[in-house]
């Protein structure tokens, strides 16, 4: 093809494309409309659904005998002897220890010895008495003194007898104050004793999680010592008064009646995670949804695309959520976010979802 046979051919197609383009612009002089969804506000939205609104308790308390006696000195003296170890089991009544109590031994056998006295100085007054040589009043006399003798020699005998401590009840040794030659006084602690056979631990608990607790009621118990599963174990009583430095009110939880022989010792550290105020059913939405004026509180519902209000009556708040217990149903569509920037009747499209 010759040269001279081109340009005219490609001449030709310039032109051709530069029509068309003149007409197509040519029909699109005119804007086109925004789209219904582009004229639509974007928000995030919220389906209800039933969560659980439900409130954890979380404590932590060490465990501890619900019996512990702390064995005094009920007389002054040297220590004789201790017969029991920290870790040893006694029983009721047992010896445990031994004070030294010669003095008052020395007085309680001159107290006798007064009393024997007295009592065959009313024998024999008694016996003249009833052959009428001994007057009333020398009778009287003698059996008030055989009297004050007897008491005399119980007082020291008392005495003697608090030597010799015993243990009160069955029980362990859990503390041992005392050693042999130590001189103690009235009052001091020699020894303390646990009733192991019911462990409990008295957690603190704040004023707002203790009324939903009653006696009797289960809680699970988590201890260090045993980590493989909780223990189920039972609230014994709630304290009247609530700590006046911490406002706490102190629980008893006793734990199951086999829990020292599985191995929980006192000391053990026992955690209690639970569920409180449960509300497990609990239609919610989040807290920033919730708008407030003259006529109440409200939200704003999605339907067909629009905002419609809707007044609600709120009822507890858990972390971003705010319970609806009254003005909403499962599974409508509710505004997630900020409400006093809408309006109802407004049109919506959703661009996200909470929850």
């Amino acid at each position: 093809m010759r040269p001279a046979d081109f340009r005219p051919r490609a001449h030709r197609l310039t032109v051709a494309v530069l029509g068309l383009l003149f007409a197509s612009a040519c029909s699109d002089g005119e804007p086109e409309t925004a789209s219904g969804d582009e004229a639509a506000t974007p928000i995030a939205a919220v389906e209800l659904q039933p969560r659980d609104l439900s409130r954890e308790l979380a404590v932590s308390a060490r465990v501890r005998p619900l019996a512990e006696i702390r064995l005094a000195a009920r007389s002054g003296g040297t220590v004789e002897e201790v017969h029991v170890e920290i870790g040893d089991q006694v029983e009721a009544d047992d010896l445990v220890v031994k004070l030294d109590v010669a003095e008052e031994r020395a007085e309680l056998a001159r107290a006798e010895a007064h009393a024997e006295e007295a009592r065959l100085d009313y024998e024999r007054t008694t016996e003249l008495r009833e052959r009428d040589v001994a007057s009333s009043a020398d009778y009287e006399r003698a059996r008030a003194a055989l009297r004050s003798a007897e008491s005399e020699r119980d007082l020291w005998q008392t005495r003697v007898d608090y030597g010799r401590v015993r243990a009160s009840r069955d029980a362990v040794v859990t503390e041992r104050f005392i050693e042999p030659g130590e001189a103690v006084d009235v009052g001091d602690t020699l020894l303390v004793l646990s009733a192991t056979e019911t462990l409990v631990l008295r957690p603190g608990v704040s004023e707002r999680d203790v009324r939903h607790l009653t006696p009797g009621q289960t809680v699970p118990v988590h201890l260090d010592a045993l980590p493989d599963e909780p223990l189920e174990a039972r609230i014994r009583r709630i304290f009247p008064s609530a700590d006046r430095e911490t406002q706490r009110v102190a629980v008893e939880v006793a734990l199951p009646e086999d829990a020292a022989a599985a191995g929980v010792r006192p000391g053990n550290l026992g955690r209690i995670g639970m569920m409180v105020d449960e509300r497990p059913e609990a239609l919610a939405v989040p807290a920033a949804a919730i708008g407030e004026d003259e006529q109440g509180r409200y939200v704003y519902v999605v339907e067909d695309e629009a905002l419609t209000r809707r007044s609600v009556e709120r009822g507890v708040t858990r972390g971003p959520w705010t319970e609806i217990v009254d003005g909403l149903e499962e599974g409508e569509v509710v505004l997630a976010t900020n409400p006093l920037d809408m309006s109802a009747g407004e049109r919506v499209r959703i661009v996200g979802w909470r929850g």
